[in-house]
């Protein structure tokens, strides 16, 4: 069974795929927003947006999500972000999920989102 990458890094950063495909499992990296400028809600947003995009390139959505950890720098803006996602997953396949506060490598990132689903 073959491996698809998706969007692979080259650096300075990490070196890595954004999104690998195995069978009919499909991994997404941690992602956050392009513009760091945006709040909370914006930067949500971007990232569901960028999950969905993904998805799509690996032949799949969000009603097949398994699996999503959300990392947020501040839990202040919980209610915020929570209402991004809430609105954004689908309520009939909602994934398991953890979200917990940490620092994220940039200080203007507030949120960070990793999804596992199946095809």
């Amino acid at each position: 069974m073959s491996v698809t990458r998706i969007e692979k890094t080259t650096g300075p950063g990490p070196i890595m795929s954004r999104c690998v495909v195995k069978g009919d499992m499909v991994f997404v990296a941690g992602l956050t927003a392009s513009d760091r400028s945006a709040d909370i809600t914006g930067q949500t947003q971007q990232i569901v947006d960028k999950i969905d995009g993904f998805l799509a390139q690996a032949g799949t959505d969000k009603s097949k999500l398994l699996q999503a950890n959300l990392w947020i720098t501040d839990m202040a803006n919980f209610g915020a972000m929570n209402a991004v996602w809430n609105a954004w997953v689908d309520p009939e396949n909602p994934p398991v999920r953890a979200c917990v506060r940490a620092d994220l490598a940039v200080p203007e990132l507030l949120v960070e989102i990793m999804v596992t689903a199946y095809k």
